[in-house]
């Protein structure tokens, strides 16, 4: 079951209405605008934990996450190429 809508009005630049009035296909406009909000919201809350994680733990360093990113693709590649499915 979906959550509740409102209406709500908001202004932004016209060439991104634009934009996004083209690519929000047959779920509409409202639809491609809340999906584009949840998203930032996700990111926001994703800023926040990092910006707690490295208040108690201090900040990562560029070397860490490349280390991370790198394991990340190996660990994709190894599914693409016979690797168990998830």
């Amino acid at each position: 079951m979906s959550e509740p809508t409102g209406k709500y009005s908001i202004t932004m630049p016209r060439d991104i209405a634009e934009a996004a009035r083209s690519r929000s296909g047959p779920s509409g406009l409202s639809a491609y605008v809340a999906a584009a909000v949840a998203r930032q919201i996700e990111r926001d809350n994703l800023n926040e934990l990092i910006q707690v994680a490295e208040a108690e733990h201090g900040p990562i360093a560029d070397d860490e996450v490349q280390a991370l990113r790198d394991q990340l693709h190996q660990a994709r590649r190894g599914q693409g190429t016979g690797g168990a499915a998830a």
